[in-house]
């Protein structure tokens, strides 16, 4: 029902294509992320919480529809609809059913429910199109609530040492989970333009995050002692960081799991927190899929493909154009 094509996850039957990393006349959007939403697209379909973020990424221009969860669309007698991924508000994975037939591309996904993206549902379907961006036995993430306890205790340390604290973090998504879960043990948050521009649509929209302060130029210095400052990795080798002298500089990514990274990463603390599944996370929703068959894309693919191949699970590694974002912004 689904094919790979050099534009894209494309269904023939409806005319459209999932999360095409060309420009498509129609497309079928899993998250606002730019390695699954890009630009050039005649007309997009999301879910009803990715449109103000797709208008943020893409232009107010853009022709955009919005569903619910759940909510069934008919494309050229193709039944779509859009079901929770947990990767960040508003993403969703796609069902597409049709003669009977039923695939779901996941998009990314996590399942642990952070409080602010909304909880994973595994889907039933035929077949099952994962994501393995962390699919490797060694990725087994702590409980949320543990990594956040250990950046408490790194804020409480680095003002007891005269530091003031920095934490890098992907603008949409990372960002409003860490705002979300800590808004009730940090006094004051100081953000980046771009967590910012992001945090300004999460609120118009009713999420329910803390407030924030801009950092600009004209932001006193005496503001950032005892407060948490979040930046996006873009920010973090450049000279917009110097204002915070002396601080200390922590990394939120699942990629931190790997002793040495967050050495190599020239920072003082990585906290392996992730929007993406684990080992056991990935094992786990492919078993409640009930899927036939799996294909796999962008990660350790040959990894994840060849461990169900070899417990007799139908697997494929599919070559696509996602994840690049995610691994040059270190999320």
């Amino acid at each position: 029902m689904l094919t790979f094509t050099d534009k894209g996850i494309y269904c023939a039957a409806g005319d459209f294509y999932i999360d095409p990393w060309k420009p498509v006349p129609r497309a079928v959007i899993t998250h606002a992320h730019s390695d699954h939403a890009r630009w050039g697209n005649q007309h997009y379909l999301c879910t009803k919480d990715s449109v103000p973020f797709l208008r943020l990424r893409l232009g107010k221009e853009i022709s955009v529809q919005g569903l619910a969860y759940g909510e069934e669309i008919y494309l050229n007698g193709v039944t779509v609809s859009f079901h929770p991924a947990g990767h960040m508000i508003g993403s969703a994975q796609v069902k597409v059913t049709y003669k009977g037939q039923t695939w779901v591309a996941s998009g990314d996904y996590k399942v642990e429910n952070d409080g602010i993206s909304g909880a994973f549902e595994p889907q039933k379907c035929h077949v099952f199109i994962t994501e393995s961006t962390f699919g490797l036995p060694i990725y087994h993430w702590k409980p949320q609530a543990s990594i956040f306890s250990d950046i408490r205790n790194w804020m409480n340390e680095n003002e007891q040492a005269g530091k003031n604290s920095v934490l890098v973090a992907y603008s949409l998504g990372k960002a409003q989970r860490l705002l979300y879960n800590l808004q009730h043990h940090v006094s004051r948050f100081l953000v980046h333009g771009a967590i910012f521009n992001a945090h300004e649509v999460c609120l118009q929209n009713g999420w329910p995050l803390p407030p924030v302060e801009l950092i600009t130029p004209e932001t006193p210095k005496e503001n950032y002692k005892g407060s948490l400052i979040i930046a996006p990795p873009s920010a973090a080798d450049s000279a917009w960081m110097k204002r915070f002298n002396p601080y200390s500089l922590g990394v939120c990514s699942g990629w931190m799991q790997v002793r040495g990274n967050a050495r190599r990463s020239n920072v003082d603390a990585g906290f392996p927190i992730s929007d993406h599944a684990d080992w056991r996370g990935l094992l786990d929703t492919i078993k409640q899929t009930g899927a036939e068959k799996i294909f796999v894309t962008h990660g350790f693919t040959s990894v994840l493909a060849r461990y169900l191949q070899e417990n007799g699970l139908p697997a494929e590694e599919v070559k696509t154009a996602y994840g690049s974002e995610e691994e040059e912004t270190t999320t």
